[in-house]
């Protein structure tokens, strides 16, 4: 779940980031459209490449790296929807303030309004869904960042599939908002 000083510091940021040019009021159809088959095509990669792994090929940290990015391109979707453009600078990190800012009670809306005849309790669980959801996309930037640049390239399978699960569960329901 993402916690509130995450929360705190993406909204700091997202002003900032208004402010100095790296995220305008603009929406571009053609990008929105680019974005979602680009997140379709991340997507499919990644699940065909898990296919491929073998005793002699470890594939997983393009897993991982496609995993994420099918989480990067469908949040710019969805905020080219919401008539936000990011930028080209640290474009990974403003998209992930700016989808938490934008997109975080949207998302919180849609999931609920789905379970809306669940019993209280389930209630409470989905209301932290949309955090958990979008705190995936951060983790995976990180995870992304820390596999491409530190780490050997035997990383683990089950961090893999991790991704993989995350980034079909995060374009499914980020989908829901386009």
């Amino acid at each position: 779940m993402l916690d509130q000083q995450r929360i705190t510091e993406a909204e700091s940021n997202v002003r900032q980031y208004l402010q100095d040019g790296l995220l305008k009021k603009q929406t571009n159809e053609t990008a929105r459209i680019m974005y979602i088959e680009n997140a379709d095509i991340s997507l499919e990669t990644a699940k065909k490449l898990l296919a491929l792994e073998s005793k002699d090929y470890f594939p997983y940290l393009w897993v991982i790296v496609t995993s994420y990015y099918s989480m990067y391109y469908i949040a710019n979707a969805v905020l080219l929807k919401l008539g936000y453009k990011v930028g080209d600078k640290i474009s990974h990190k403003v998209t992930a303030d700016a989808i938490i800012v934008f997109v975080r009670n949207k998302l919180r809306k849609s999931l609920l309004e789905e379970y809306e005849n669940v019993q209280a309790d389930v209630m409470e669980l989905m209301s932290q869904r949309a955090d958990v959801l979008l705190k995936s996309l951060d983790e995976e930037r990180t995870k992304r960042s820390r596999f491409q640049y530190q780490m050997d390239e035997k990383a683990k399978r089950g961090k893999a599939i991790t991704s993989l699960e995350r980034a079909k569960e995060f374009v499914f329901e980020m989908k829901k908002l386009l």
